[in-house]
């Protein structure tokens, strides 16, 4: 019985986020990205800024080239995609890509914190600036906080890079660099992941 409260909370709460009003992201939208993945015994929620140019046309979250990132990231750590939920702090498409405003953040906070509350993760990771700052509220940058895990909430929660972010990067040393920090960051929550079990 449980089950189905919880399938019909859910299915309430994405008609609510897909017909969201609620700032100016709705009226350049093409889809509304609520995000996807496992949902019953959800151990890992990984959590980025906002959906992109493919993500807006397919309405599904990271399934452009940071995503491919990011699946090789999970594939590389032996983290299963379809065993995590995948979403962003804003469910449609900051114009251009740019970062969230903080009156979109705002508007969509509530749904964020809702699917957490829903998915009950043992951890979360953040990637980039907009979703770490949702979260842990500072103003140090990615750089200073990524790979280390803190609570959140009683959620064990660890920053890391976006991928966008290292898929910008112009040298291939400081690319290579990055995608290392990451595939580490992505190893100890396997093991956070093993250690669960």
């Amino acid at each position: 019985m449980a089950d189905i409260n919880i399938n019909s909370i859910w299915e309430d709460l994405s008609n609510q986020i897909k017909n969201c009003s609620k700032c100016i992201l709705c009226k350049t939208r093409k889809n509304v990205v609520i995000g996807e993945g496992r949902r019953e015994n959800c151990k890992l929620v990984i959590i980025g800024e906002g959906p992109g140019e493919t993500e807006d046309e397919q309405g599904r979250p990271f399934v452009g080239r940071a995503g491919d990132l990011l699946t090789r990231f999970l594939n590389d750590a032996r983290i299963p995609r379809d065993s995590i939920y995948i979403t962003n702090i804003v469910k449609c498409r900051p114009p251009e890509n740019r970062d969230p405003a903080k009156d979109e953040t705002l508007a969509c906070s509530d749904f964020l914190e809702s699917q957490l509350l829903l998915l009950r993760p043992s951890l979360v990771i953040t990637l980039g600036n907009p979703a770490t700052k949702w979260f842990l509220g500072t103003s140090q940058g990615i750089t200073r906080v990524r790979g280390n895990w803190v609570d959140w909430r009683g959620i064990q929660l660890m920053p890391t890079f976006h991928p966008s972010y290292i898929l910008r990067q112009k040298i291939a040393s400081e690319y290579n660099n990055l995608v290392a920090l990451v595939r580490k960051d992505f190893a100890s929550a396997r093991m956070k992941l093993d250690a669960l079990k």
